[in-house]
């Protein structure tokens, strides 16, 4: 992966942090694929909207990078995520904060982000979740 790629990548990460859905969206190809930890597919047409959502449950959504493996047009990026499962109509509260090791592959196609796909273990946040739900 060049300089360039690897810059827009960076910018990727950087919109995530900021929650800024527009700079996530034009960092996009119109090929774009998000492949979530469970194998589930979502399109370009389905990313504005998806990660609307995903900021409103968790607000202060976060990854940090520890280190990057490219080759070619693909990287890999190692590091943690996590943030504060919020639940509709619910405040901010510390004990829904969770955290988890996260693995992340990327590719660049051009310009563009081709695809996300993100490799961690979702059971802090359904955790949370389910505490919230008082199940």
């Amino acid at each position: 992966m060049d300089k360039a790629s690897l810059k827009i990548l960076r910018n990727f990460v950087a919109s995530i942090n900021a929650h800024d859905v527009d700079a996530i969206v034009q960092l996009m190809s119109a090929e774009f694929q998000f492949i979530d930890s469970l194998g589930g597919c979502y399109s370009f047409g389905q990313m504005r909207s998806g990660w609307q959502q995903y900021f409103s449950m968790v607000p202060d959504y976060w990854i940090t990078v520890e280190r990057e493996v490219a080759d070619g047009d693909e990287a890999i990026l190692i590091g943690r995520a996590g943030g504060t499962y919020v639940p509709a109509g619910v405040d901010l509260k510390a004990e829904n904060k969770w955290e988890t090791p996260a693995v992340w592959r990327a590719k660049v196609s051009g310009k563009k982000l081709s695809e996300w796909r993100i490799y961690a273990d979702n059971e802090p946040i359904r955790q949370k979740m389910k505490a919230a739900s008082g199940r």
